[in-house]
Order: C-alpha cells, then sequence, then structure tokens
C-alpha cells in the first residue's frame, strides 16, 4: 500500500514534467551539447590513439554540471510550487501520506535527472569503445555522479518544502549547490593563502676549487659561508578537507586512479585527485643545499651534477595518489546528510494536520 502511494505521486510528478515539449527540447540541447564536447575532446586529446579516459571522464563532469545547473530549477519548487497553485492540499486530504508525498516528490526529481546521464550514455559508450577506461572507472564514477544527482535533488526538494516561496527555494538550492562547487574552491584558495608559515633555506655554494682534467674531480674545495633565506609558504596541508565537499572531487576521487608507465594520470578523473591529494602534504620549512659536498662527490663520468642525478625530482603523480588518504567518502557522506536532512525538515513542515503555518502560508 505504501510504495503504490509512492510510486503513484512518483508517476504524477513525472506526467507533469515532460508534458509538454520543453522538456524534450531541454534534452535534446543537452545532447547536442555533450556529442560537440565529445567531438572536441576526440580531437584534442587524441582519442584514437591515447585511448577514451579523458573523453569518459570529462562527459562524467560535463553531465555532473549541467545536472547541478537543471536540478535545482526542477526540483526547488515541487512542494512549495504545489502549494502556489492550490493542488498540495487537495493531495494531503487523500490516503497519500506526508512521507509519500516528500519522497515521491523527490524520486521524481531525481528520476528526471538521471534522464540527463542516460541521454549522455552513447557518448559515455564511445568513450569506453575508444578503450583505456576500467571497469572499475565505468561503475564507480557512474554510481557516484548518480548519487550526487540525488543529492542535489534532495536539497531541493527538501528546500520547497521549508520555504514557502519557490522562487526562494530555488535560488537557495542554487546558492548551496554554487557553495559545494565554488564555494569550497574560494575557502580553501583563501583559509590556504592567508595562513602562512616561515620556511628556511640554507645554502652552500662553492667559492673556488682545482679540477683535474685526468679524472674529472674537484679537489682543494673552498665553501661559502651560509648564505639562509627565507620566505613564507602558505599551509594548504591545514585546510584539504575543505576540497573533500565539493561534488567534482568526490567524483574524481572515487574513482580508482589510472596511471601511465611515467606515474602520470591518464585521465582528468586522475589529475584532479593528485591535485587534491597532494594538498594533504605539508611544505618543507626547512631545506639545505651543500653544493660543497656535491662537487666533491661528482665526476664527469659519475652521476653528480654532469648528468642530473643528483637532483631530487620529487614523487611521482602515481606515489602522491597513493600515499595519500582518499576523502570521497566523506563528502558523499556529508552530501547524504545534507539532502537527508533537508527531507526530513520537509516532511516536519508539510506534514498534516499543521500545528503551526508561516504568516503567509496558503493552506487550500
Amino acid at each position: 500500500m505504501y510504495f503504490s502511494g509512492l510510486w503513484l505521486i512518483v508517476t504524477l510528478e513525472l506526467r507533469q514534467r515532460v508534458r509538454g515539449a520543453s522538456w524534450y527540447v531541454l534534452l535534446g540541447v543537452f545532447m547536442l551539447l555533450v556529442g560537440v564536447v565529445t567531438f572536441l575532446l576526440w580531437l584534442a586529446t587524441s582519442a584514437w590513439l591515447a585511448g577514451g579516459g579523458g573523453v569518459f571522464s570529462t562527459i562524467i563532469f560535463f553531465v555532473l554540471l549541467l545536472g547541478t545547473l537543471v536540478s535545482p530549477a526542477l526540483s526547488g519548487n515541487a512542494i512549495n510550487g504545489d502549494r502556489d497553485a492550490g493542488t498540495l492540499a487537495t493531495t494531503q486530504v487523500t490516503l497519500i501520506s506526508t512521507g509519500q508525498l516528500v519522497l515521491g516528490k523527490f524520486l521524481a526529481a531525481w528520476i528526471t535527472a538521471l534522464a540527463f546521464l542516460a541521454a549522455a550514455l552513447p557518448f559515455l559508450i564511445f568513450a569506453v569503445v575508444l578503450g583505456e577506461v576500467s571497469f572499475g572507472t565505468i561503475a564507480v564514477s557512474v554510481l557516484v555522479l548518480a548519487t550526487e544527482l540525488g543529492a542535489i535533488a534532495a536539497v531541493g526538494v527538501g528546500l520547497s518544502g521549508i520555504l514557502t516561496r519557490p522562487l526562494f527555494s530555488i535560488v537557495l538550492t542554487y546558492l548551496v549547490v554554487a557553495a559545494l562547487s565554488l564555494g569550497t574552491l574560494i575557502a580553501f584558495a583563501l583559509l590556504g593563502t592567508a595562513t602562512q608559515q616561515q620556511a628556511t633555506n640554507v645554502s652552500y655554494y662553492v667559492v673556488s676549487s682545482t679540477f683535474d682534467e685526468a679524472t674529472g674531480e674537484q679537489s682543494d674545495i673552498v665553501c661559502s659561508t651560509a648564505e639562509t633565506t627565507t620566505q613564507n609558504v602558505p599551509r594548504f596541508d591545514y585546510f584539504w578537507w575543505i576540497l573533500a565537499a565539493n561534488p567534482y572531487v568526490v567524483v574524481a576521487d572515487a574513482a580508482p586512479g589510472s596511471f601511465n608507465d611515467a606515474g602520470y594520470p591518464t585521465d582528468l578523473f586522475g589529475q584532479i585527485a593528485v591535485g587534491v591529494r597532494s594538498a594533504q602534504s605539508p611544505p618543507e620549512l626547512y631545506t639545505e643545499f651543500n653544493g660543497c659536498d656535491e662537487a666533491a662527490q661528482s665526476s664527469r663520468n659519475d652521476s653528480g651534477a654532469f648528468s642530473g642525478e643528483a637532483f631530487d625530482r620529487g614523487p611521482t603523480a602515481q606515489q602522491t595518489y597513493d600515499g595519500a588518504v582518499p576523502s570521497w567518502f566523506i563528502g558523499l557522506a556529508m552530501h547524504l546528510l545534507l539532502g537527508a536532512g533537508a527531507l526530513l525538515w520537509a516532511w516536519r513542515r508539510t506534514r498534516t494536520p499543521a500545528t503551526h503555518l508561516p504568516a503567509g502560508s496558503r493552506i487550500a
């Protein structure tokens, strides 16, 4: 009985959303945009040679981008829009419970958002056919993307039940999406830049030496006194956790890392994940360079300064990725809690009989 009533609300909502031709026009424009982006990526990345990893990951992010732009407008007035139209009270006096009403509208909004993912499937399949896309990457990225779209739909439907004005709930849903997508990046950059610490570098240089042409070694090396320089470095490692709330970071960090033989990521997922995980590493606050020791140990045929092996190239991107802590599950849990909390609050505001109504609320 409960699920039949729930599905009734879902079907009614979906019929209202796809009743006009505008919905199909919107899907058509979406597919056209994804098609253009796929074609340009295919050319730009030489995907017929390098594989479809870059194309696949970019399409996933493009679907997430358009989903976050469209979903708030479709879900942000799900409940208060019916209240303004005078149809909400008509539904509430039936056997449909408040939970069925709120969950049904949420599921309808989620299915509507998933329609954009379904519309992008031909292009995702094309990217997979190009090769270099693992099954794990396909499954995890699509599943996490669908979950993120559901969380956004839940926030929109929840705010439509919390706020009385459809315009305010739609705008606030957009603000929530903007705060998660852009606000986290801005907060991370500003806080990391504002929090600085002094780093010290001590250097010793060769003032004079005797060079033996036969052996290629230096002797009688005279070193300079220690030259100390200081500079302020930002401490982004204090605030890397802020990026965990970004939906694009969640999708990228959740996808299994794909790297080439040189240790560099082969898709956009890996590039973003490496960038986020590298922010966890604190900067070196004390470094020392001793040119005298390197000059004494080097020779023309050895590995010293002539071959360049004395310079530390640092860890590869894959080593940085493997040595850091994944954060996607934290961000995903935050989004799910945010969506669930919004739906719960909407249920409390919509349930009948109402004990208290805000001023100006329409009853029937």
